[in-house]
């Protein structure tokens, strides 16, 4: 199963891929962050944050997407821009057929190093080891968008949830849905990854 993290932000937008295989044994495949303008409006930013987790979803076909639910904080125009990059991410995966599962910072502690109160230093050092990293992935966004990857992997019901959205689709979007992730798919075998 292939897990695409996101720890959404305006600026900076964390994606993390794994892949959660036999005794939950788990594989890094890619990191990276999509970045907005600050200077941009508001509208075009979301577009650039879109489109480029719209090229990570088409690019790794994830069979989940795991979001950082997002959270009330003391600067409101953070938590806005957050909240609405969450919201792209889920309306991209949603296009796809693909489910989405939202997990808290606090969730994502508790799963990767068995206290919800954890540092991000320690959380950084854990995704590192877990994944077999030879650095810490950066910047944070990056380590963070795995760590909730590797959340919903470890997850007791984690590994089971993949197919739930598509109950909800038409036959046509489920059609469309599983063509797009074999065709691509068969790139990413073609391409050697």
């Amino acid at each position: 199963m292939i897990i695409l993290g996101v720890d959404p932000g305006l600026t900076r937008c964390g994606v993390g891929v794994v892949e959660a295989g036999a005794y939950r044994r788990l594989s890094f495949i890619h990191v990276d962050v999509v970045r907005s303008d600050p200077h941009e409006s508001q509208d075009l930013r979301l577009l650039k944050i879109y489109k480029g987790l719209c090229a990570k979803l088409d690019e790794f076909i994830p069979d989940a997407v795991s979001i950082e639910r997002v959270f009330a904080q003391a600067n409101r125009n953070t938590v806005l821009g957050t909240a609405q990059a969450a919201g792209v991410a889920m309306l991209a995966a949603a296009q796809r057929g693909i489910p989405v599962a939202l997990h808290t910072p606090t969730e994502a502690k508790l799963a990767i190093t068995g206290n919800g109160q954890a540092q991000k230093i320690q959380v950084e050092r854990m995704v590192t080891r877990i994944l077999n990293l030879n650095t810490m992935p950066t910047p944070a966004d990056a380590a963070d968008a795995l760590a909730l990857a590797i959340c919903h992997a470890l997850r007791p019901s984690g590994a089971l949830q993949g197919g739930e959205r598509e109950q909800h689709l038409t036959p046509a979007q489920r059609q469309w849905a599983e063509a797009t992730r074999k065709a691509n798919r068969g790139k990413m075998l073609h391409r050697g990854m």
